[in-house]
């Protein structure tokens, strides 16, 4: 099992916009088939973060489920809404040992 992270660095007054639009990207990852299960914000660290994390069973998974997510017109004209509140971000992948 694999547990990836998408963490991003978001402007401090888009923040709200930011949570908004990442439900947004939840349902549609969901309604296409990507595995995306949680968001999460910061309670302590940076301030500013939203990370979209998901579990899945191989980096294969992770290369054909972006690719059909990022294919789909609707996230299509999504993404660079949230794209346009980001200061910077990472991926994280980790194996799930136990």
């Amino acid at each position: 099992m694999i547990v990836v992270r998408n963490t991003f660095q978001i402007e401090p007054d888009q923040m709200k916009l930011a949570i908004e639009l990442a439900k947004q990207n939840l349902a549609l990852s969901k309604k296409v088939g990507f595995p995306m299960s949680r968001i999460l914000t910061d309670l302590v660290g940076d301030f500013y973060t939203l990370v979209f994390e998901f579990e899945t069973g191989s980096l294969a998974e992770v290369e054909s489920g972006m690719k059909k997510v990022m294919s789909d017109p609707e996230w299509q004209k999504l993404y660079p809404q949230l794209r346009k509140l980001m200061r910077g971000g990472r991926r994280e992948i980790f194996t799930v040992i136990e």
